[in-house]
């Protein structure tokens, strides 16, 4: 029995030569030639954006985000509660308080009502999460932090080259993050990228991402000495994991279609043998990062987990709400009424999805699951 792990990092070939040219330019630290080509690269995905800054992981895009929007103490983040952590530890770390809202079926983002129903003076930012590559009602929620002043974040870390309504999911907020973790559809072990939609907020993240200096105004000769202006920290990748995603970028649209086609058959064979899974809307132009199944129950979730574990197939629960964990307790509090968060947080199972994965796989994956569910 041929085991089916949940994830396999996908390489498309020419990842290895990449980095040995970065070896041989004795250039490895951030800011070279193929970081620049990567940020070219993702420039041309997100074609109307300021610019895009590559960091070292989401994460870190998202702490220069709390960074350049001066978040401090007092400050309120509304964010949902069904999401990683990274979503709102770069706010805390710096003194604020989450407002976590609930989340919508079958989107599993936050509704504009929710937002705005959220919205005090002492509101300072949304953080929208696209799940899965998913999103609903972008327009309608930049419309809300317009009108009231904030600023609207996308955490769009799984979110690479999925669309909505024709635009680039990361291409509606201010400011968004993007993942190239090796979870996601395109990585490199760990990276991440800043996407700018907002020109004001350019000059500063580039001295923020640079520990505080501006020093990418003395490369491009705009200064002739560059000093400590800003507080910052170390954000830029190394050429090495650059050289790695450079080949990952060029290929991007071919690994989101391959991932498309698996997909797409799992849909299949899910509607025949009767599972629920996660849907996107119409206006929704997916990427296939995930494929997700809702059981009826907690338990029969863990039961499923556990049938297909015996059966050498690794599927996955996914977040386990922030409003209640230890530190979202602490730092923050849910708003409203938690109508779907647990639900569906205890409900929700992934299963394997990647470029590698063969079709006679799936169908093998979701037979499994069918008797397990008892289907």
């Amino acid at each position: 029995m041929n085991n089916i792990p949940f994830n396999i990092p996908y390489i498309a070939g020419g990842e290895g030569d990449a980095v040995l040219q970065a070896i041989a330019s004795r250039k490895l630290c951030g800011g070279g030639p193929f970081g620049l080509r990567c940020e070219a690269q993702l420039k041309a995905f997100y074609p109307d954006a300021a610019q895009v800054l590559m960091t070292t992981s989401c994460t870190d895009a998202l702490e220069i985000c709390a960074a350049l929007i001066n978040t401090q103490a007092g400050d309120e983040i509304l964010a949902p509660s069904f999401t990683f952590v990274s979503t709102v530890n770069p706010f805390v770390i710096r003194g604020a308080t989450i407002k976590f809202l609930d989340i919508e079926y079958p989107s599993l983002n936050v509704s504009a009502a929710t937002i705005e129903s959220a919205i005090t003076p002492r509101t300072k930012a949304v953080v929208v999460v696209n799940y899965g590559g998913g999103a609903a009602n972008l327009r309608e929620i930049r419309a809300v932090c317009d009108r009231h002043g904030i600023v609207m974040i996308e955490d769009a870390a799984q979110s690479l080259l999925a669309t909505c309504e024709g635009q680039p999911l990361g291409s509606f907020g201010q400011l968004a993050a993007l993942s190239f973790h090796d979870t996601k559809n395109v990585q490199c072990g760990e990276g991440g990228a800043l996407i700018i939609n907002d020109a004001t907020f350019f000059e500063r993240a580039e001295i923020i991402r640079e520990k505080g200096t501006n020093r990418s105004k003395f490369f491009r000769g705009q200064v002739d000495k560059y000093s400590w202006v800003d507080l910052g920290s170390s954000h830029i990748p190394t050429e090495l994991c650059s050289a790695f995603l450079d080949v990952q970028l060029q290929n991007a649209r071919a690994i989101t279609d391959r991932r498309l086609t698996i997909w797409a058959r799992y849909e299949e064979s899910c509607k025949k043998a009767g599972i629920d899974h996660l849907r996107f809307s119409p206006e929704i132009s997916p990427n296939a990062h995930v494929f997700g199944v809702l059981t009826k129950d907690l338990a029969q979730r863990t039961a499923a987990i556990a049938a297909l574990k015996a059966e050498g197939i690794q599927s996955v629960f996914h977040y386990v709400p922030l409003h209640s964990a230890p530190m979202g307790m602490a730092h923050g509090s849910f708003h409203g009424e938690d109508v779907h968060t647990t639900d569906l947080s205890e409900r929700l199972m992934r299963l394997p999805l990647y470029p590698d994965l063969q079709p006679a796989q799936v169908d093998r994956v979701v037979d499994v699951l069918a008797r397990a569910l008892g289907q």
